[in-house]
């Protein structure tokens, strides 16, 4: 009976691949690529085997995660029969007895080449230390420039991944989400594939505060219907208006996505009524032809303007100037019946498909085929452009692993901006690029010599954030020479890049003129220098590293004498004293800091590590007091979503879900996070401050106190509050049990008259 069963079970898992591998099947032949059929096939059957008998943590048969990841390539992405094929084997070598070879003598060079670049970043791009981090990262930048259809694949990897994710543990979810929002998702933002960019965002959020998705997700339900009511009554005279001008089109409302309206309410401190543009409205039209294609924009938005006041500062035109992403659209914002501003997005249907399947669909346009493959060989291309930008900074490599991805991550997710350069001639650079930034922009030797510029003929200093429509003038100097603050400075990663190069390179030659002037010094005495009089020196000065002690000595920090050779000959006894200190106690570092040093520490044995990152900690009133640490940056408290970092000496922290500094520790050591939940009872208490903004009168300071201490009856630790030209702001630090407290507090507070805004910092 039972092998009747199993027999059965094996009939239908068999039936449900081949059904999935149809409708493959019959997505692809509805493009328009060529109908390679026959591969595609031949692809699945031989992943198919090798993937037999194996399932993934959900219970299914592995081979539907191949066969999902290729859908996602040609469905969503825009990919052919090559990519398909890859897709489907993308598991095979890393999973199976098979080698790239294999693969390159059954499919042939470009699919065995596509196969083994994705396996060299298999596991997701990050390792358990920071170095091999780096280093997979570094992979996946590479093989970009070699073939972009390897991250495109990789991203409709982890797309899938997201979308199933719920049959994995909590930590490893925290782990995958975290490290798709830090770094996948900038990734496909920047390869112009918005819909997934969008999707890997909410999956995200969805599964690090899983009650906010479901809370925002309610509300946009609960407000459809009036949302449906608002954009029928103001598509309505548009539509009169677009078939006057006899064009083809569609109108579609576009709802800002559940991720982005949560970060929009953390950031600008707002309610999620207070969110004001969660509806939009696309027009997509098919041009009178293409040479007219952007004339029909701006004749839309004309008409449009004789229908709606447009607002004077919210036009963006992506049209003239595509992002570097190469989307394409313009965007204005009008004035509604009803008062509401509500943003119109205007492009073609091409357009449209380069913003839902990014370069993939503008190679196709711009060759002028459907043919998969077309390569980028127009080095004007954005793309291009920024992948010669990754490629000078993987030439001249960071040291520090969260520094590269820091850098790298700088680019990625930057909204541009237009800036001229005297001659009139038009550069794209990041939002918030500084003027530091330009002259690097334009070269390196210029960026090194720069001392200000001539913005606007107005002379500003090397910080200046330029604006879109600035003309730009660098100065630059020869005695100008770079300095350790302009990496504090420059804002884009080719700036960073090359200014901590440029301070290598002089800390190079600073430490090799410190080991001259020490071998001479030596020489008298009959010394010669070797790792033991350099560690025996460093211990003495106190440096970190024999490198630090040599460039001290080579920009005279450190004046060589007599104590130096005591020291080495062991004469001196308070020198020894010195000397015999605890080499090198370093206090007490924060989680940010550990994260560029965890790999100098001696690591916890990982059956150690498994054990405790696999339990789900509960965060009691004793366990918190006796054994966990409550991180300094952004001071979690009862209520609010948490986890826990175990760091490598035991020590467990525990961070806001949402912190910066979580972000880091989640992407780079994944295998340390904790699941963790509260199960406080209101014994404990936590600081947290309030930020309180308005109009000041008279009795003010009295309503608020008597208010949180009186009727909340809560302790007041500090209050300060500054009035400027009649408007006050204050800082209330006090004492809560949890979140509960804290929304008690705020709603409480924004009852007091003249009080506008109430926020938890």
């Amino acid at each position: 009976m039972t092998l009747i069963m199993e027999n059965k079970q094996i009939d239908n898992e068999e039936e449900m691949i081949q059904q999935a591998f149809q409708e493959l099947l019959n997505d692809y032949l509805a493009t328009k690529h060529r109908k390679r059929v026959e591969i595609i096939t031949k692809a699945f059957n031989f992943a198919n085997e090798a993937h037999k008998g194996i399932r993934r943590l959900s219970g299914e048969p592995y081979i539907l995660h191949p066969i999902s990841v290729a859908k996602i390539v040609c469905n969503e992405i825009g990919l052919g029969s090559t990519s398909i094929c890859s897709a489907l084997l993308h598991d095979v070598v890393e999973d199976t007895d098979y080698t790239v070879e294999d693969i390159e003598n059954i499919f042939g060079p470009k699919i065995a080449q596509i196969v083994d670049g994705l396996t060299k970043i298999s596991g997701g791009i990050f390792g358990d230390h920071a170095s091999a981090q780096a280093e997979n990262f570094k992979k996946l930048l590479l093989t970009m420039n070699d073939d972009i259809r390897v991250i495109l694949i990789k991203i409709a990897d982890r797309l899938h991944n997201m979308r199933t994710l719920e049959s994995q543990a909590p930590n490893k979810q925290y782990k995958i989400a975290g490290e798709t929002l830090y770094l996948y998702a900038p990734l496909a933002y920047r390869l112009g594939l918005n819909k997934i960019k969008t999707e890997l965002e909410n999956l995200s959020f969805k599964y690090e505060h899983p009650e906010e998705y479901r809370e925002i997700e309610q509300k946009l339900e609960e407000t459809a219907a009036e949302r449906d009511k608002v954009f029928t009554e103001f598509t309505a005279p548009i539509r009169q208006q677009l078939d006057k001008m006899g064009l083809k089109y569609r109108i579609v409302a576009r709802v800002k996505a559940v991720y982005s309206i949560w970060n929009k309410m953390q950031t600008k401190h707002v309610t999620f009524d207070e969110v004001y543009d969660i509806l939009a409205v696309r027009i997509i039209f098919e041009p009178t032809s293409p040479s007219v294609e952007m004339n029909n924009c701006f004749d839309i938005y004309v008409s449009l303007s004789q229908i709606y006041k447009p607002h004077p500062d919210r036009i963006r035109d992506w049209v003239s100037h595509p992002k570097a992403n190469g989307y394409q659209a313009l965007h204005v914002t009008l004035m509604a019946n009803n008062g509401q501003w509500i943003e119109v997005q205007i492009r073609s249907e091409r357009m449209n498909e380069i913003a839902e399947q990014g370069f993939a669909a503008h190679w196709k346009y711009k060759d002028g085929s459907t043919q998969e493959g077309a390569s980028l060989t127009d080095d004007d291309t954005e793309l291009n452009k920024w992948l010669v930008t990754i490629k000078e900074i993987l030439d001249d490599p960071q040291p520090d692993a969260m520094d590269f991805l820091d850098t790298i991550k700088l680019n990625l997710f930057a909204q541009e901006i237009f800036v001229f350069t005297p001659k009139g001639d038009i550069k794209t650079m990041p939002q918030n690029s500084t003027v530091l930034d330009f002259g690097f922009s334009l070269h390196t030797e210029i960026g090194a010599h720069c001392i200000g510029a001539k913005v606007n003929h107005r002379l500003v200093p090397l910080s200046h954030k330029l604006n879109s429509g600035d003309q730009v003038e660098i100065l630059t100097s020869r005695s100008q020479k770079v300095q350790p603050e302009w990496e504090n400075i420059a804002a884009t990663a080719k700036a960073r890049a090359k200014i901590a190069s440029i301070l290598r390179k002089e800390a190079k030659a600073t430490q090799k003129k410190g080991l001259d002037i020490l071998g001479e010094f030596l020489k008298k005495e009959g010394i010669y220098v070797d790792e033991v009089v350099l560690d025996k020196l460093t211990r003495f000065h106190e440096k970190t590293d024999s490198d630090s002690l040599l460039e001290a000595i080579g920009c005279n920090q450190i004046d060589l004498g007599e104590e130096d050779i005591d020291v080495l000959k062991g004469k001196s006894k308070t020198s020894w004293r010195r000397f015999l200190k605890l080499p090198f106690v370093n206090k007490e570092k924060s989680d940010e800091e550990a994260t560029t040093e965890e790999e100098a520490m001696p690591p916890m044995e990982k059956k150690e590590v498994k054990k405790i990152t696999k339990q789900i900690l509960k965060l009691t009133e004793e366990t918190i007091q006796k054994n966990y640490a409550i991180a300094d940056c952004c001071h979690p408290i009862p209520g609010d979503d948490v986890l826990g970092y175990l760091d490598t000496k035991g020590k467990i922290t525990i961070h806001k879900r949402q912190c910066p500094i979580a972000a880091k520790l989640k992407s780079s050591y994944g295998n340390r996070i904790i699941a963790t939940q509260w199960d406080t009872h209101k014994q404990l208490s936590f600081l947290v401050t309030i930020n309180i903004k308005g109009v000041d009168r008279l009795g003010l300071l009295s309503d608020v106190t008597q208010v949180i201490s009186r009727q909340l009856n809560v302790n007041i630790r500090k209050l300060t509050i500054e009035t400027v030209e009649g408007i006050f702001e204050g800082n209330i630090q006090l004492y809560v049990h949890d979140v509960e407290d804290v929304q008690a507090i705020i709603a409480q507070l924004k009852r007091i008259d003249s009080i506008q805004e109430v926020i938890r910092e």
